[in-house]
């Protein structure tokens, strides 16, 4: 795995770092899915880390990665979701400020979370160019460091102790699961996988309708897809540059799902394991709804990315 911007030492390196900054978060099994997909399965629960997201291994690792003159400048991103508040958080804990810049319609849950956790806001126009244009406008004028929501190494290397954790606690699997939205996760969780268990399958999962890493994946090139139109929420950013190395070098297969399946997988979860998880979260469990790849007899690991979900916007409610 030489040549990639991510490897086990730096995984490795991240997990020291962020030790007593983030939670170990459990692992959970359930007999009765194991029965219906024909699978053993162990759930990484990501939902119980602090701000309700893998997004906190990230963003403590890149900060605390930082030299005291650089951190004291502060750090910026652009986001408007988990990345903002965990970066907020992050921040926080050492004592610098962050700059986050979030597009004018982010949700207000989203927006007072950022607040709170000491995040100072700025708003842009809700547009890709819009957030990097303000986000190095602010890193010009306070030579703050900018920190990449997806595709930092370092972010990259933080999100990967989740797959690290899993597998030291759950042992040896055949399969792991993750869902890829910008790349962070799932090419963070290849690296480990690939480095603690060489045999193991990794495999990616998407929405059918942000399906741009999986486009990219398969042509070998990255490129956007048709904008996003899905319930997951959390994976509608575009595949990063370094997300997409990972996943063509370290992948062995990728799947699309329906946004019927993430709703009934995201319910499944609810009711079976009794913890609340979002529809991102959902996306690998509904590639097993949607018997998307064959692991019969399979010991598999999921990552459960997180927990933050509108409860009063739940996908199988109407009216």
């Amino acid at each position: 795995m030489s040549g990639l911007p991510v490897t086990f030492a730096d995984i490795a390196a991240a997990a020291r770092r962020i030790a007593g900054h983030v939670y170990r978060t459990p692992v959970l099994t359930s007999r009765r899915l194991d029965e219906r997909f024909g699978c053993r399965i162990v759930f990484k629960c990501e939902n119980f880390q602090r701000i309700g997201a893998f997004k906190a291994r990230g963003a403590h690792n890149a900060v605390f990665a930082l030299a005291w003159d650089a951190a004291a400048r502060g750090v910026v991103t652009h986001s408007s979701g988990n990345h903002a508040a965990a970066l907020s958080l992050a921040a926080a804990t050492r004592g610098i400020p962050a700059f986050i810049v979030m597009p004018e319609n982010a949700p207000t849950a989203k927006i007072e979370s950022v607040r709170r956790l000491g995040g100072q806001i700025s708003f842009c126009a809700p547009t890709i160019a819009a957030r990097e244009a303000a986000a190095s406008a602010i890193v010009a004028d306070r030579a703050a460091t900018l920190i990449h929501p997806y595709d930092d190494p370092l972010v990259i290397a933080g999100q990967g102790t989740a797959a690290m954790e899993l597998i030291e606690e759950a042992g040896p699997l055949d399969a792991i699961l993750a869902p890829v939205g910008g790349g962070g996760l799932m090419g963070g969780s290849a690296v480990a996988a690939r480095h603690l268990l060489p045999a193991i399958r990794i495999l990616a999962t998407e929405p059918a309708r942000a399906d741009d890493a999986f486009r990219s994946w398969r042509a070998g090139e990255r490129s956007a897809g048709p904008a996003p139109d899905t319930i997951a929420d959390g994976l509608r950013t575009t595949l990063g540059e370094n997300g997409f190395v990972l996943l063509c070098a370290l992948l062995d297969d990728f799947a699309t799902v329906s946004e019927e399946a993430i709703a009934a997988a995201m319910r499944l979860v609810w009711e079976v394991l009794k913890i609340g998880i979002e529809p991102s979260a959902a996306v690998p469990v509904a590639a097993l709804i949607e018997g998307r790849f064959d692991l019969r007899g399979a010991r598999v690991g999921i990552i459960l990315s997180g927990g933050n979900v509108d409860l009063d916007r739940l996908p199988w409610q109407t009216g």
